[in-house]
């Protein structure tokens, strides 16, 4: 409990705040924008610098895509055999494979696992889900959505121009340890905001009407995210014998609930947006229950 309590309560400000008429509609897009620009650059070239490269860290890659594979082909059997419409299926398809391994995920794992394992969390998101995000997604909504639709060209100058795969790119690849020096100070201050402004932001956006005639794709569509896609994966750890942090840490992240980005860009193109607000806002009120399940299963 003592995990939770500080997302809670930060969730319940943003919820609180949505309610206040001072603050403008499209807040949480400005907190978001913050944590895109900011917060999570700033984190990113603090913790990358400081990994220690090893053969485990191949699963930190290799988990998000094939994640990404298995809950996929899952949900578009399941909307197969439930006779689901087409917006329903594309919205399934873009909100359970794509979970929220930054926003929620990193400050998760810091919280379970301590900051020093927030490096694996940055590298499962930035070169799995947010690549994911930007390729994968970008088709479903090109075969499911309606409205323009990005180009090859579009969606790579989208992925190489996002702040935090910039940060990426200078922390792996540029000597930082001089530069590090003089920015940690001011480095630290913008990643220590990352949390708070991240779940006040969520709480903003939550939106928890369910519309009754979707509950079966709600239940069954999270149902996939938060437990039987990693516990598929955990037992698959288990029985090739895999095992450490990263192997721990690239765990807990299958386990995070729908991405609120996601979400957003389902509703966007036409994809149920009632169903996907849900999803989202639920999911983040129910992980807090399944991951402590999901931390206590790696350990």
């Amino acid at each position: 409990m003592e995990q939770i309590l500080p997302f809670l309560l930060f969730l319940g400000a943003g919820l609180l705040l949505k309610r206040l008429p001072v603050f403008p509609a499209d807040t949480d897009r400005s907190l978001n924008l913050y944590v895109i620009y900011i917060a999570l650059p700033a984190l990113i070239l603090l913790q990358v610098p400081a990994l220690k490269f090893s053969s485990q860290m191949l699963v930190t890659v290799i988990m998000p895509w094939a994640t990404l594979l298995v809950s996929g082909l899952l949900t578009l059997l399941l909307c197969r055999l439930m006779h689901w419409s087409r917006e329903i299926t594309g919205a399934l398809l873009l909100v359970v494979p794509l979970g929220n391994t930054s926003f929620l995920g990193i400050p998760m794992v810091e919280q379970f696992f301590g900051s020093h394992a927030v490096s694996y969390a940055i590298l499962y998101d930035q070169l799995g889900s947010f690549l994911a995000l930007s390729s994968y997604g970008t088709l479903i909504l090109a075969i499911y959505g309606k409205g323009e639709h990005s180009r090859p060209v579009q969606i790579l100058i989208k992925v190489i121009t996002f702040p935090p795969f910039i940060a990426l790119l200078a922390a792996l690849f540029l000597p930082m340890d001089a530069l590090l020096q003089t920015l940690k100070p001011m480095l630290s201050m913008a990643a220590g905001s990352l949390v708070p402004v991240v779940l006040v932001a969520i709480g903003f956006q939550m939106r928890l009407l369910l519309p009754a005639n979707e509950l079966g794709p709600f239940a069954l569509g999270l149902l996939i995210r938060l437990l039987i896609t990693p516990g598929l994966f955990i037992l698959a750890c288990k029985f090739f014998g895999l095992s450490g942090e990263a192997v721990q840490v690239s765990l807990f992240e299958t386990a995070m609930p729908p991405m609120v980005t996601a979400g957003a860009l389902a509703s966007i193109a036409g994809l149920k947006p009632g169903l996907t607000s849900a999803m989202v806002g639920f999911g983040i009120l129910f992980s807090f229950l399944t991951l402590p399940l999901i931390f206590g299963w790696i350990q």
